[in-house]
């Protein structure tokens, strides 16, 4: 028979639990916290960075109480589903505090509370299905109110999966995210680093004056594996596990990293490839690209090569629209996509990602430079949303900016086309029956033979190199 505390203590602690931040991913890792056991968060309050298979993500919280519980420590990899933060809606209202749950335990089967009505869920896969993934139970709990103690949270050690636990510490050194994630990737302990900034916070400087005089690191030698020690919070579990006296290097995959090895190994052995070369003399396209720097309407966006040549694709596209589909190989059809959202990959700290312009065959020249920039900008800051990266059709991929003179490059799951642009150079070439200087490059376009024959393929291939020759047919081709 169900009592009335337990009744009242269900209603006063509430789970959230890791949602779907992208389309359909199962698991993401916890990279920092923004709040402690004992913090007061609100609704739409940011508690936490994940790193999904797509791009590193805030969670807000949707509900209003007090921190009680955080399940899981930074760096811990959690599915979908799992709870992650227990919150004290009711504080102060004399119940007891209930026991964590071990990790160990299944996900219960409960109703995940309704949003409020009148709003929309803050994300994607709100409320979704529990995962039926099984952890290891956690060491160590403590059945004190927040107040009384601090709440243990769950780690695990990367490539063992044994439990740790990290014990939240009394006094936590005062730093904005963005001087944590500096210190965590220059290995500073904040706990450790003197602070100059108002109130005692800690600057980037700080943790650059720490990491400066630091000495070489002895080599690592392999460890047994046994369970870590408990660490400070702002330490986070090992990234990287040396072994061989510090003569290999063993890096978990995990997050971007993981996500870009299963969508490229599927891409290759899913989707014929076929790869197809032209070199051609883009001198014209680089006296373009200077004149419209000059141009007033131009002013405020970066004008640059990969503009005139994603300009000459969406045209070839035009021309060609049956290169601009999918293959769906669950109902044995093709699709055809009226519309072009163009990906461009680019390549960030935490790896190769594509986000993509949505309808991109609908801008004018000067919007698709906007489009660029702040696609290129956004990338390079980690800040490109799930949703940027999904739905794209066709891609660009410029290796030119490492030097590289062309590559075959890998279809991005799901589209038809990818085009590897290489690097622009001075090179001698045969110009109205004489060798002179000229621009000149070279261009892969890669592409599915179940979709795009060779024809279809080496016609929108010529296109592009036939704009880049002559730009102005942009205006006599669009």
């Amino acid at each position: 028979m169900t009592t009335m505390t337990e009744t009242t203590n269900a209603a006063r602690f509430r789970e959230f639990k890791m949602p779907d931040v992208g389309e359909g991913l199962t698991e993401a890792e916890i990279l920092k916290w923004f709040v402690q056991p004992g913090d007061t968060v609100t609704d739409g309050h940011v508690v936490c960075e994940v790193e999904t298979a797509k791009a590193a993500v805030e969670l807000p919280i949707p509900f209003d109480g007090v921190v009680h519980e955080l399940r899981f420590g930074e760096g811990t990899t959690v599915d979908v589903g799992q709870v992650i933060i227990v919150v004290d809606v009711a504080p102060g209202s004399g119940d007891a505090a209930p026991e964590p749950a071990p990790a160990s335990a299944p996900v219960q089967d409960e109703p995940e509370p309704e949003a409020p009505k009148g709003r929309t869920p803050v994300l994607v896969g709100y409320g979704v299905a529990e995962s039926s993934t099984k952890r290891r139970a956690r060491k160590g709990t403590e059945t004190g109110p927040p107040a009384a103690a601090a709440t243990a949270i769950q780690g695990e050690m990367n490539g063992h999966g044994t439990g740790a636990v990290s014990a939240v510490p009394e006094t936590r050194p005062l730093a904005k995210p963005p001087v944590r994630k500096l210190a965590k990737d220059l290995g500073i302990d904040l706990a450790t680093v003197s602070p100059t900034g108002e109130g005692g916070v800690i600057t980037r400087e700080d943790v650059h004056a720490a990491a400066t005089p630091a000495p070489a690191p002895e080599p690592v030698r392999a460890q047994p594996q046994i369970p870590a020690p408990a660490a400070a919070e702002d330490s986070p579990p090992p990234a990287v596990v040396a072994s061989m006296g510090a003569r290999e290097t063993r890096i978990p995959v995990k997050g971007v990293r993981k996500a870009i090895a299963q969508a490229m190994v599927g891409s290759a052995f899913s989707a014929p490839h076929v790869t197809e070369f032209v070199t051609v003399d883009v001198t014209r396209t680089m006296k373009l690209v200077a004149e419209l720097k000059e141009d007033k309407e131009m002013a405020g966006v970066r004008v640059n090569p990969l503009l005139i040549i994603a300009k000459a694709l969406l045209v070839a596209i035009k021309r060609h629209p049956e290169v601009n589909a999918a293959w769906d190989e669950a109902n044995q059809e093709i699709v055809r996509k009226h519309y072009v959202n163009l990906g461009i990959a680019a390549a960030t700290p935490r790896g190769l990602i594509v986000p993509n312009i949505k309808d991109a065959h609908e801008q004018t020249l000067p919007q698709l430079a906007a489009s660029l920039g702040e696609l290129v900008s956004t990338a390079r800051d980690g800040k490109t949303s799930p949703a940027a990266m999904a739905g794209g059709t066709v891609t660009i991929t410029n290796v030119g900016v490492f030097g590289v003179d062309t590559g075959t490059p890998i279809l991005n799951p799901g589209e038809s086309a990818i085009l590897a642009v290489g690097a622009i150079k001075l090179q001698p070439w045969v110009h109205k029956g004489k060798v002179k200087p000229r621009q000149v490059t070279t261009l892969a376009l890669s592409f599915d033979h179940r979709l795009v024959d060779g024809e279809l393929g080496s016609k929108v291939l010529a296109d592009v190199a036939a704009i880049l020759e002559q730009p102005k047919r942009l205006i006599t081709w669009a």
